[in-house]
């Protein structure tokens, strides 16, 4: 049986036990609200008998929440690989997902321009015209020019339909300019959505990393305290002082507060005959 069978095995024990003991609290947390036991004088005998499975049950709930603990950092650690390689496949993902949504982005926003730009160039066009035909025809009754009276009256009746059909075309332009917007907000969400969703995915992966990390940083001390233990052996059988491993501290990484220091050298250099130690 390996250590992730074992642990999940004691949580569900665990786990029967602490509803077990719930079972047992619920007659007792209705005999608390009783104007009977408060009659009778045992709302203190009835209170000491709760508080005792409350803090039976607090402590299991306490301990199959380290067993979890324990239980998804070595399935993690034993399933790092495949974990990795998910994770970054998902960030590959989200960000091809955003560069795609930030060149609708562009596409969008590009179009939006051109349109303001091009509903107010179209209108302004209008007015200009409508304006120069009512000039010429001013101009043309100041002088009394009959034929161009008559031209400029035709050509600013031509503006007033171009300036009309100009302000309708100008009024639906205004309607796509806001379903444009609208769109770019939509596209914004999205972005922000697959930006979030990266970042948390990154912190997933840089978690599993920190504690492959640490296993690794407490594998390589172990082999460090291996090969000082034959050391600190070598010291004592050529009656040399250790003073030079006396302040060695390295604390062990993860859920463990342990440091290794001289203490650890000197128990294993006392596992170490002359033989070990001469063994390369």
């Amino acid at each position: 049986m390996n250590e992730i069978q074992e642990l999940t095995e004691r949580r569900e024990r665990l786990t029967i036990e602490m509803e077990s003991v719930r079972t047992e609290m619920l007659p007792f947390e209705v005999a608390l609200e009783s104007p009977e036991v408060v009659e009778q004088g045992l709302q203190r005998e009835v209170r000491d008998q709760y508080n005792e499975r409350k803090r039976k049950f607090d402590s299991l709930n306490l301990e199959i929440h380290a067993l979890n603990r324990k239980i998804h950092r070595r399935e993690n650690l034993a399933n790092r690989a495949t974990l990795m390689a998910d994770y970054t496949e998902a960030m590959a993902n989200w960000k091809a997902d955003e560069q795609e949504l930030n060149e609708k982005r562009l596409s969008l926003s590009t179009r939006l321009d051109h349109i303001r730009q091009q509903a107010q160039e179209d209108l302004a066009k209008a007015r200009q015209a409508e304006t120069e035909a009512a000039t010429a025809y001013a101009q043309a009754v100041a002088w009394g020019d009959v034929d161009g009276e008559n031209s400029a009256n035709s050509d600013a009746q031509k503006a007033a339909k171009n300036l009309a059909t100009a302000t309708e075309h100008h009024r639906r332009q205004l309607l796509i300019i806001t379903a444009l917007e609208q769109e770019i907000v939509t596209v914004d969400k999205h972005i922000i959505e697959a930006q979030q969703e990266h970042q948390k995915i990154e912190r997933d992966a840089i978690h599993l990393a920190h504690i492959v990390l640490e296993e690794q940083w407490n594998e390589a001390a172990d082999a460090l305290f291996a090969v000082g233990g034959k050391l600190w052996a070598s010291y004592r059988l050529l009656g040399y002082d250790q003073i030079g491993l006396m302040k060695l501290v390295v604390p062990e990484q993860g859920e463990n507060f342990y440091s290794w220091n001289w203490r650890e050298l000197s128990d294993r250099a006392s596992q170490h005959t002359v033989q070990g130690v001469l063994a390369m």
